[in-house]
């Protein structure tokens, strides 16, 4: 099979790595790529919002499947392109595609699915928005609607916080259209977890439970950011909070798509906080996670290229998911001034030489004189793999203190919230894919 990878993030590097493995596997291309993805296909320097050029290339070099990586051109409606011109592709249409690209639309679906989310308010005018603090106690999140890169959530913890940040973004529009309505929601206490699924739009698999870390500081402080590591599998999803997730958030969130004639076929990511009263969704994406991509595949033992193949072929019931009995921790390592201004180009060294226990997921970097230099915001995702977490965290920061480059920056407690919980069996075999009805 020839194999198109969209993105060029760490998500990607860990896509690419994992599909590697399959027998099927005759050709990987990853669009545009980057210096770590080069070392396992043929990068091609076509950006990945451009859709057009994808299409072409996909259409050109006769490509058997296209993954997508990044939520932007998935929400722009490079599947609907794709399936038009008889192209295999792995990912939720335009319409389904919603789910992450509107974060309103979000809200309300959860609302009208009987889903357990937060009590929201969906805005468009400022001082609407304005009155509607009244509603609320503080904390309270504040959301631009449309995609932000992972950054357009914002804890206000008094009523002059929640003024400001909705003039920003409303009146202000610093992210742009994205920023066009906001929502306005309780904040939830509890635990973060998210969950991956691979669905064909009737069946489905669940993979490991994982954790991300989203702010930049140690201790959950500081700005929000698109993940500074992760953790998997998460001990805070219990196997009957796993059943309840099921039962409560993934099937209704699939039967709804279907009945809404736009079912979800691809990779759907639920974000939850684990409350004390039970699992609640924060918010969907419409493809893999970043960081949880580089702790999530590294447990799975099946051929992942067949069951992508078999998704979006709509004919999932033929695989067996299978997942080895391993914890893996990834620290990202990101550059000063992330989530803001930061300097690119800075040469990184230390990236050679590592064992099987460590695996590099390449993401903001680039080839500059044969030399890999940062290039983006988050620059390295370094993944530990072990038979126990203790030692998957050890592995992980042994790597990290190797690894330099002028202002690396990364927080120093990735999985110590799951340390602290008692271990949790895991699931070694999921024998067939589950209906939602």
């Amino acid at each position: 099979m020839k194999v198109l990878v969209i993105g060029s993030g760490g998500r990607e590097h860990a896509l690419c790595w994992k599909i590697k493995e399959s027998p099927l596997l005759t050709k990987l291309y990853c669009a545009p790529g980057n210096a770590g993805i080069a070392d396992l296909a043929d990068c091609v320097p076509i950006p990945a919002d451009d859709l057009d050029a994808l299409r072409k290339f996909a259409g050109d070099m006769k490509i058997d499947l296209t993954i997508v990586g990044p939520e932007a051109p998935l929400v722009a409606g490079i599947v609907d392109a794709f399936k038009k011109a008889k192209l295999p592709i792995f990912g939720p249409t335009k319409a389904a595609a919603q789910l992450e690209g509107s974060k309103a639309f979000a809200k309300q679906f959860m609302k009208e699915q009987g889903i357990p989310t937060a009590n929201f308010g969906v805005f468009s005018d400022y001082k609407k928005a304005l009155k509607a603090l009244d509603e609320y106690q503080y904390p309270l999140v504040i959301k631009a609607s449309g995609l932000a890169a992972g950054k357009g959530v914002i804890i206000c913890p008094d009523r002059s916080f929640a003024e400001k940040t909705l003039k920003t973004i409303l009146s202000d529009r610093s992210f742009g259209e994205a920023g066009s309505k906001v929502v306005v929601e309780e904040y939830l206490q509890g635990e973060e977890a998210s969950i991956l699924a691979i669905t064909d739009g009737e069946r489905y698999f669940m993979l490991p439970p994982s954790q991300d870390h989203k702010r930049l500081l140690d201790g959950d402080l500081g700005p929000n950011t698109g993940g500074m590591g992760a953790v998997a599998p998460a001990r805070v999803v219990t196997p009957e909070l796993q059943e309840r997730i099921e039962i409560e958030i993934l099937r209704p969130t699939l039967k709804g798509m279907r009945a809404h004639k736009t079912p979800f076929r691809g990779c759907l990511y639920l974000g939850l906080m684990i409350c004390s009263d039970g699992p609640k969704l924060l918010e969907y994406n419409c493809r893999f996670g970043d960081p949880e991509t580089q702790v999530v595949l590294p447990m799975v033992r099946s051929d992942l290229l067949k069951i992508f193949l078999a998704a979006a072929n709509g004919n999932l019931s033929t695989e067996e998911l299978e997942v080895w009995s391993k914890w893996c921790v990834c620290v990202v390592l990101a550059s000063a001034g992330y989530p803001g201004k930061y300097q690119k180009g800075l040469p990184i060294s230390g990236l050679k030489a590592f064992s099987d226990r460590i695996k590099i997921f390449y993401a903001g970097t680039m080839l500059k004189d044969n030399k890999t230099v940062t290039s983006g915001g988050r620059v390295l995702g370094v993944t530990g793999i072990g038979f126990n977490l203790q030692s998957a965290v050890k592995f992980a920061y042994q790597a990290v203190e190797s690894i330099q480059f002028e202002g690396k920056t990364f927080r120093t407690d990735i999985a110590q919230k799951a340390l602290k919980r008692p271990r949790k069996k895991q699931v070694a075999k999921i024998p067939v894919p589950r209906r939602f009805d």
